[in-house]
């Protein structure tokens, strides 16, 4: 069967009264601790939160700053590339017999007595 009930009566002397008083004191403390404790659990829990957050944002820039760093360097290779190319170009373009060569080739001019015969590029079909 059940459990029995007793039927005991308290005993309302100033011991007893004071003994309740400090079992509810410590049942209050105890559950003042347990809240302060959830509410330093929570601020943790927010504060590594926003800190993680934080932390991929700056993951995420990090390789976005990352991806235009390498392609301003590949543009910057290809311009290099072309500034040297220029360069050769302005030195050959100080030569005269290469400017004179160009001139001959790409606009037909001619020196004095000589004749330019302009030969078809492609193959003859026969």
């Amino acid at each position: 069967m059940g459990r029995k009930e007793r039927n005991v009566s308290r005993i309302n002397s100033t011991y007893v009264q004071q003994y309740d008083a400090h079992v509810e004191r410590h049942r209050k403390k105890k559950k003042r601790l347990h809240r302060r404790l959830i509410l330093f659990a929570i601020i943790v829990a927010i504060t590594f939160g926003s800190i993680i957050t934080y932390h991929i944002n700056q993951r995420v820039m990090y390789s976005q700053k990352q991806e235009h760093y390498d392609a301003l360097q590949v543009e910057m290779k290809a311009l290099e590339t072309e500034e040297k190319e220029l360069d050769e170009e302005i030195k050959l373009l100080e030569d005269e017999e290469y400017v004179l060569q160009i001139a001959k080739t790409n606009y037909f001019f001619t020196e004095e007595g000589e004749i330019i015969f302009k030969l078809p590029k492609e193959d003859p079909s026969y």
